[in-house]
């Protein structure tokens, strides 16, 4: 159990510890799990950097992102310049077919948009194009629509589940509707619901996820 300020503590030295972060240039501040990080960078990655050092930090329940990326007044990059270097990130990345990935830039915002047959190359569509200089954000709208016809078996997707030591799937319920999983149930910390979904989109044949694991935590009360 952690009272308030015992998890921002621990969410501020999270992010300390994260060697491309500054931390003098994020806030935090906690309220029943709820983390909110404000500051300002000067890159997109470190959003994510800080995004994630919270989320995989016991108790926390949710994060609010509030972090603003500015660059230097030296700094100039338009937005036809970004979108360039995004396709070329794109094609330079082996696992993602680029023909299938339509971009759309605005100012400095990078919106995602197609078709691919499995999620990990969705998020190295992603993952590709964060680190590059003048992003500002990335809206990830790819749809996954696999080429594999066979029928998801419920039982395999728990198996899965059951084989993470992360994980406590017997507190985990799997519903299957065709190319969609759900789950459902509860979990310690943002990271397990975050991995449970990993886990799932790992699944042949698989479209799409509805993740509604709560995230449930005892708090102490001062």
């Amino acid at each position: 159990m952690k009272t308030n300020e015992e998890l921002q503590k621990d969410v501020q030295n999270a992010i300390k510890w994260e060697p491309l972060l500054h931390a003098a240039e994020i806030g935090v501040t906690v309220k029943d799990g709820v983390v909110t990080l404000t500051g300002i960078v000067d890159g997109y990655f470190k959003k994510k950097e800080a995004e994630n050092a919270a989320k995989n930090v016991s108790g926390v329940k949710a994060v609010v992102e509030e972090i603003e990326i500015k660059y230097s007044n030296t700094f100039t990059k338009t937005d036809n310049d970004i979108a360039h270097e995004v396709l070329k990130a794109l094609k330079d990345n082996w696992s993602v077919s680029e023909d299938h990935v339509k971009v759309k830039v605005e100012d400095g915002w990078v919106t995602l948009e197609g078709e691919l047959t499995w999620n990990f190359q969705r998020q190295d569509a992603k993952t590709a194009i964060s680190f590059l200089p003048g992003v500002k954000g990335v809206t990830n709208e790819i749809k996954i629509k696999s080429d594999i016809k066979n029928a998801i078996e419920k039982k395999d997707v728990e198996k899965a589940l059951a084989r993470s030591w992360s994980l406590n799937a017997k507190d985990i319920t799997v519903t299957v509707n065709g190319t969609n999983v759900k789950l459902t149930g509860f979990v310690d910390s943002i990271y397990q619901k975050d991995q449970a979904e990993k886990i799932v989109w790992k699944t042949p044949g698989i479209w799409s996820i509805d993740n509604d694991l709560v995230v449930e935590y005892d708090y102490a009360m001062l």
